[in-house]
């Protein structure tokens, strides 16, 4: 394939969803509106992404319209079965779950907790539970200290978290207890993902979970947008948790981040050195500082911050780059729930070849993003899901 010298800069706010799907009863989730409900209760100046289009999506609610957006917008519903992080990212390049990844609402097996001691090296779990990672390091940190052994525990999601104290267990080592931990999660307990929880301070009164989360997910199928596009020669940078997310797989260079602004950096870096291929870039505060905390004021404010940072973005943009935002789920921290949230996600287009105020109404997978990001980059087959809506934005 001849080498496309196009961009698109694709940014996911982490669990910025816009409304309960029409499933959302199976999933505990009726009434979850992330973005809708926080506006209601606490209105954001989101001036940069109302002027792409943000309040002009169907069934947006409490941010106000413009009269004509720069941008093309719409929202997109999940066909996958899961409303977590993996399954979310999974189905925007085309990999859908069509059967939901196991849960553990009493705490992993007793066969499952033993076959991990075994393959981590290590004299057993604390917890092995349900349970919010900052409740459950003070709860438990100071047993942690003093006996050393992980809190393993985990949420409404498919996931293995495991929690230790950089000084007891340090980051290192507690990478290599997660990826024995991965390696054994195969088959009827192969979860989306094993989670590196750690946290440093003197007692349960200043415990704090630490930027040096890391996620091992499962591998995903080699058709998916990213392994398409590098197995073509165009390349992907990740920014973020990205990388984790797909086990590196399609990725051509990547680089974590500590927070959102440190995000935004690196995915302008990356704009600055880049001459083609993705820019794709995960921005993970809104959900794990402030979603699952029921934080509304932090996760509004959150949200405002990466506006106010968008213009330095959109300015940034060459005359052939196509800039996307969306997200990947909900996690509406107005509800009593502190887990992710079935909803729709918004999507925004933007572009100097792209129309302006183009309604894209419902789409009906979060492929469609896949698909269109792959033929503007000239994919030439696309990936088995979803639907490009391209011609409908370009000039």
């Amino acid at each position: 394939m001849a080498v496309i010298m196009r961009r698109v800069i694709w940014i996911v706010l982490d669990s910025v969803g816009m409304g309960e799907l029409p499933d959302a009863d199976k999933y505990g989730d009726v009434g979850s509106n992330t973005l809708g409900n926080i506006a209601k209760m606490r209105p954001m100046a989101l001036d940069n992404m109302r002027k792409l289009g943000l309040g002009n999506i169907d069934g947006m609610k409490n941010i106000k319209p413009v009269k004509a957006p720069i941008g093309c917008y719409g929202r997109l519903a999940e066909i996958s079965q899961g409303k977590d992080t993996t399954t979310g990212h999974w189905e925007m390049v085309g990999v859908v779950s069509e059967n939901p990844a196991p849960t553990y609402p009493d705490g992993f097996p007793k066969e499952v907790i033993d076959a991990f001691c075994k393959a981590a090296k290590i004299d057993g779990v604390l917890a092995n539970c349900v349970a919010s990672g900052t409740e459950i390091i003070k709860r438990l940190g100071e047993e942690h200290m003093r006996t050393g052994k992980p809190i393993v525990y985990t949420s409404a999601d498919s996931v293995f978290q495991i929690a230790a104290h950089e000084e007891v267990i340090p980051v290192p080592r507690l990478y290599e207890i997660c990826e024995a931990a991965r390696e054994i999660l195969t088959g009827e307990h192969a979860v989306g993902r094993v989670i590196a929880r750690p946290f440093v301070g003197k007692s349960a009164a200043d415990f704090t979970r630490t930027s040096n989360r890391r996620d091992f997910s499962l591998v995903p199928p080699k058709y998916s947008l990213l392994t398409r596009l590098t197995d073509a020669g165009v390349p992907v940078y990740a920014v973020g948790k990205i990388e984790d997310i797909f086990c590196g797989e399609g990725i051509t260079e990547a680089v974590h981040t500590k927070d959102n602004n440190d995000g935004i950096d690196k995915t302008l870096e990356y704009m600055d050195k880049a001459e083609n291929g993705l820019i794709f870039t995960n921005l993970v505060e809104t959900d794990m500082v402030y979603g699952h905390r029921n934080d509304v004021e932090g996760y509004a404010g959150c949200v405002e911050a990466f506006d106010a940072r968008l213009s330095e973005i959109m300015d940034r943009l060459k005359s052939e780059d196509i800039l996307i935002i969306t997200a990947d789920h909900g996690c509406d921290p107005t509800t009593e729930s502190t887990d992710h949230s079935r909803e729709y996600v918004p999507v925004l287009y933007y572009g100097k070849l792209l129309k302006e105020n183009v309604n894209l109404r419902t789409g009906k997978t979060f492929a469609n993003i896949g698909q269109t990001v792959g033929k503007y980059l000239g994919l030439k087959k696309g990936i088995p899901a979803g639907r490009s809506c391209l011609t409908r934005i370009l000039r």
